[in-house]
C-alpha cells in the first residue's frame, strides 16, 4: 500500500471524549467526528459563538489577559506575590515547569486544582455585561428537549494549564508520570516493526501519556515538535524530530495527537516554520531557504492543518528572508497571517515562543514590547515570565489604546482562546 494512502487510513474515526455542559448536549447527537475531535460540526459553531459573547463582556484588562501564557512561581500552592499577579492579570493560559510540577501527584493535582479555580474567579465579567453572557446559555438550552437545563452563572474562565511533553529529555514531571520515548525513537521503531506498527504504537503510549497528565489537571500539551530534521537544523532539534521524512512527520504528528486528544489534551505543533541549528534561547537564526524550500521544510505543518486536527501552532523565532527579511517570525505578519493563515487555512490558536529567549533579545525588543507587537502581528497568545507578567500585560493594553494593536484583533485571538476551552470543557 502506498504510504500516503497508510497515513491516512491511519486515522479511524473515535468517539469524542471531551465533558460538554449539559446545554450543548443535544447537538451533540450531530457531530462530525475525526481523529477523536470534533471538527467543521454544529459544536464547533457553538463553541465558537459562544466564545464570542463570553468575550464581549470582557473588559479590556480581562482582555488582554487572556492572551498570555504566564510561568508559574512555586509548587503544592499559590503564594501571596502570585496571587496578586494573578489577581491584576488572570493570563488565559499557565505553563508549568519541572519546579512546579516535582512533587506526588495528589500535590501537584491540588496546586493545579487551586491555580485553575483562583483565575476563573478572577475573571468574571462585570455585572453589567453578564446577561450578555447568559443569553447564549439561554440560547443553547432552548436546544434541549422539554424540562432539561443546563444553565448555570457564568463563573469566569479557567485558564489553560500547559506543559512542554515532548518525550525523551523534555520531561517535565517528577514521580507518576510515565516518561515518554523520544521522537525520534519512533522513527527507529518504523525501521524495525514497520511504519504501521510504530504509528499505533505512539499513538497509544500519547494516550496514556495524556490519561496520566489530564488527571492532573493539565489540559495542553506544547509539542509535538513537526520539523522536519535535516542537516541544517540537526544540531538543535536531533532527537525532538520524528525525523528526515516529511511524511512519516507528518503521520507521527497526527498518531501523537490523536492519543493526546483521546486523553482530553490539546495539542500545539511546533515551531512554524522551522528552525536552525542554532539554539534560539541563546543567539538569532535565520532560515536560509528559498520558498520552495521552505514550503517543503513545512509540510508536514501544512497537511496537518488541512486535516483538520491541529488546535495551536506555535511559531518560531526564526528571520524567515524569503518571507519577510526585517522581522522574526514570531514578529512577522507576512510568516503568520499571510503564509500561516492565509497561505495554508490556519485557523486555530498561534502561539509565539517565549521572548526572553536571546533570538529576541538581539534584535533589541524587550520581552514585554515584543509581546504586544507579535499579538499585532497575528499571534494570539504570548508567554510571560511571573517577573514580567505585569509589563506585559502593561504593554498589551499600551498597544491597544494607542492603537497599535486593533481591538478586534485582541478579541478575535480571545474568541479562539476561549472557544479552545469549551471545547475542552473548561468552561462546562
Amino acid at each position: 500500500m502506498p504510504r500516503d494512502r497508510l497515513y491516512a487510513m491511519s486515522a479511524p474515526p473515535r468517539p469524542a471524549v471531551f465533558q460538554v455542559n449539559a446545554c450543548l448536549s443535544a447537538v451533540l447527537s450531530v457531530l462530525f467526528v475525526t481523529g477523536g475531535r470534533a471538527w467543521a460540526s454544529p459544536y464547533e459553531d457553538q463553541a465558537a459563538g459562544r466564545a464570542a459573547a463570553i468575550v464581549s463582556a470582557l473588559d479590556d484588562r480581562l482582555l488582554a489577559a487572556q492572551v498570555i501564557f504566564s510561568g508559574l512561581d512555586g509548587s503544592r500552592n499559590l503564594g501571596g506575590a502570585m496571587k496578586g499577579l494573578l489577581e491584576d492579570c488572570p493570563a488565559g493560559g499557565l505553563v508549568l515547569f519541572r519546579y512546579n510540577l516535582n512533587a506526588e501527584k495528589e500535590d501537584v493535582k491540588a496546586f493545579l486544582a487551586e491555580c485553575s479555580a483562583f483565575i476563573g474567579m478572577n475573571t468574571v465579567p462585570s455585572a453589567a455585561a453578564l446577561p450578555s453572557v447568559a443569553d447564549v446559555v439561554d440560547a443553547a438550552d432552548a436546544a434541549l428537549p422539554d424540562g432539561a437545563s443546563g444553565a448555570r452563572p457564568f463563573a469566569g474562565i479557567p485558564p489553560f494549564i500547559a506543559v512542554d511533553h515532548e518525550g525523551g529529555p523534555v520531561h517535565r514531571f517528577g514521580p507518576g508520570v510515565s516518561r515518554l520515548p523520544a521522537a525520534a525513537f519512533w522513527r527507529g521503531l518504523a525501521d524495525r516493526e514497520g511504519e504501521a506498527a510504530a504509528l499505533a504504537a505512539l499513538e497509544e503510549a500519547a494516550f496514556k501519556s495524556g490519561t496520566e497528565i489530564r488527571e492532573l489537571g493539565i489540559t495542553v500539551n506544547l509539542a509535538p515538535v513537526s520539523e522536519v530534521l535535516d542537516a541544517e537544523n540537526l544540531s538543535f532539534l536531533d532527537g525532538r524530530s520524528f525525523g528526515e521524512d516529511p511524511l512519516f512527520v507528518r503521520a507521527a504528528s497526527a498518531a501523537f495527537m490523536r492519543g493526546m486528544e483521546r486523553a482530553g489534551i490539546s495539542c500545539t505543533l511546533k515551531h512554524f516554520p522551522g528552525n536552525t541549528g542554532t539554539d534560539p534561547h541563546l543567539a538569532s537564526q535565520a532560515l536560509g531557504k528559498d520558498r520552495a524550500a521552505l514550503e517543503e521544510m513545512a509540510s508536514p505543518f501544512a497537511a496537518l492543518i488541512k486535516d483538520g486536527r491541529v488546535p495551536a501552532v506555535m511559531v518560531s523565532h526564526a528571520l524567515v528572508p524569503a518571507v519577510d527579511g526585517e522581522r522574526i517570525a514570531s514578529l512577522s505578519r507576512p510568516v503568520m497571517e499571510g503564509w500561516l493563515r492565509g497561505g495554508l487555512g490556519f485557523g486555530g490558536i498561534i502561539i509565539a515562543d517565549d521572548f526572553s529567549m536571546g533570538a529576541v533579545r538581539i534584535s533589541g525588543l524587550d520581552p514585554e514590547e515584543a509581546a504586544a507587537a507579535s499579538l499585532a502581528a497575528g499571534a494570539d497568545m504570548i508567554m510571560a515570565w511571573p517577573s514580567s507578567l505585569r509589563k506585559t500585560h502593561a504593554a498589551i493594553l499600551a498597544a491597544l489604546k494607542d492603537g497599535r494593536l486593533s481591538r478586534e484583533a485582541l478579541l478575535k485571538s480571545a474568541e479562539r482562546v476561549v472557544a479552545e476551552k469549551i471545547r475542552l470543557g473548561l468552561l462546562d
